[in-house]
């Protein structure tokens, strides 16, 4: 009796360690087998990678730069007006200097009154306004000087070409009656402002731009449904 107790016993012990080293060797297997397949999936992805960088596709990186475009104005009439405003007073529509010239063409009150602007605290609170104080200002320089920007224009006075452009711009700065003398002198009569900004500076430094649509206007006023404060 005790003798078959012990061979029941033995077959039982050998039969679970039997089980037992199946159920390791299964698992074994599948966990090699999952590794195959992960080596196979990363080999298979670097050979797509090296296919589409032979076939010419480029992979981009993953932050692409933004490349920012501005308008290039060149010389044209706007360029030359955000120029003359960015040299007067760096564009500032409410900036006035220590002189009391106003906006972002520094305009004087006397040159104000000339184009039909009475009111300093209108015009320096309006930008519309003082666009259309440059048009007519520079329609009724070109009035003032047509005739020595017809003579003038094309010669070289001072090692600098005159241009139209650069006379109207040296009128914003000294008015049109101290270019002109400047001209008619070949720069010998020269002019610098409070900040010794001179007619040579503007001349050359306003060179070339389109002014074409100014039109010359001897009463050259402002036009606005409203000027009061």
């Amino acid at each position: 009796m005790i003798k078959n107790i012990g061979s029941h016993f033995a077959l039982l012990l050998t039969i679970s360690l039997l089980l037992v080293g199946a159920f390791c060797l299964n698992k074994k297997l599948n966990s090699n087998t999952s590794n195959a397949i992960a080596l196979h999936n990363v080999q298979e992805n670097i050979d797509n990678v090296n296919n589409e960088t032979e076939t010419g596709l480029e992979i981009l990186p993953a932050h692409e730069p933004v490349k920012v475009y501005t308008p290039e104005l060149g010389k044209s009439f706007v360029a030359f007006k955000e120029a003359l405003g960015f040299k007067e007073s760096r564009g500032d529509y409410f900036t006035i200097n220590d002189f009391g010239y106003l906006g972002k063409y520094q305009f004087g009150k006397e040159t104000l009154k000339l184009i039909g602007i009475y009111n300093p605290v209108v015009f320096l609170n309006t930008p519309e306004l003082q666009e259309k104080a440059f048009i007519a200002n520079a329609s009724r320089n070109k009035w003032v000087l047509r005739r020595d920007i017809k003579r003038f224009k094309g010669k070289t006075i001072n090692g600098i070409l005159i241009t139209e452009s650069g006379i109207l711009a040296a009128a914003h700065l000294a008015g049109p009656g101290n270019v002109k003398k400047y001209l008619r002198s070949y720069g010998r009569h020269g002019f610098s402002d409070a900040f010794g900004t001179s007619i040579d500076y503007y001349l050359k430094k306003f060179s070339g731009y389109d002014t074409s649509n100014i039109s010359p206007n001897k009463k050259a006023k402002v036009k606005l449904e409203k000027q009061t404060a």
